[in-house]
């Protein structure tokens, strides 16, 4: 978790307000597997979903692209500023719809402009991927986009059954990124894309403080998932640039997952 107090007053007020307030880039959508071809509904909110908590402005992104057989298509143009409602308050987003055709492994992939943290004294910059199946067919869902650091799934991440474990190897300018710590949620209220709108209700109470996975030697980290859901992972810290504008930086690799009940 991203801390920088120096005091016992400090850690100690932290404490006291709830560790669990974690911020995640979101790059949602409704449903990850596709059986017909189907105009996709993608949500980009900047916040903290575990708590449901405080939404917070996002700028217009470096890139926002797709990533399909291999070839990658440029969806910057497809971006429409919005107003996302959360539960405490509103902040500025992004929507844009896709078009899914064909069968195989879409990955949509956002790089927001780095985001000021005052609390923290940094900027934030979360390159955020979701991958979506279409048909059926697994295609390259295993495969890294080229992101300054990202997660590569080693399980498909649109076909994760509760009970069991996910993971995903952690990659920093290519090469795996061992000893970072990896933050988990997941979207703990309903979310409604054609109001663009959380849910006023949490599914579960939050933990206390942040979950939290470490990656190994090999950059690996795996998290068994006790429920059904939306998942996200940020691996904070994890690129290689560490400085924006003269302030420090962070650089963090986010994926999101999706999980079902094993019927």
């Amino acid at each position: 978790m991203r801390i920088i107090p120096t005091t016992l007053a400090a850690l100690a007020s932290l404490s006291a307000a709830g560790a669990a307030q974690a911020h995640f880039q979101l790059l949602y959508t409704p449903q990850m597997q596709l059986p017909e071809p189907a105009d996709i509904e993608l949500r980009m909110v900047f916040g903290h979903p575990l708590d449901n908590g405080h939404v917070m402005d996002m700028a217009a992104p470096e890139r926002f692209f797709v990533r399909f057989r291999g070839e990658q298509t440029d969806l910057a143009d497809s971006l429409t500023p919005i107003t996302w409602q959360g539960a405490e308050n509103a902040g500025k987003a992004l929507g844009a719809s896709f078009k899914a055709q064909r069968q195989g492994d879409y990955s949509f992939v956002l790089v927001p402009a780095p985001y000021w943290e005052d609390g923290e004294n940094t900027f934030i910059q979360q390159f955020s991927k979701t991958i979506i199946n279409r048909g059926g067919l697994p295609t390259d869902w295993y495969e890294p986009v080229g992101l300054p650091t990202e997660i590569v799934p080693m399980v498909k991440p649109y076909q994760v059954f509760a009970g069991s474990t996910f993971t995903g190897q952690l990659l920093s300018d290519g090469e795996p990124a061992a000893g970072i710590e990896c933050e988990v949620e997941f979207i703990n209220t309903s979310v409604d894309v054609t109001a663009n709108a959380f849910g006023k209700e949490t599914l579960i109470t939050a933990p206390e403080t942040v979950i939290v996975t470490m990656t190994d030697a090999n950059g690996v980290f795996t998290f068994g998932i006790p429920r059904p859901g939306i998942w996200g992972f940020a691996c904070l810290e994890a690129g290689p640039v560490t400085e924006h504008e003269g302030k420090e930086l962070s650089q963090d690799a986010v994926l999101w997952i999706n999980v079902v009940e094993l019927d």
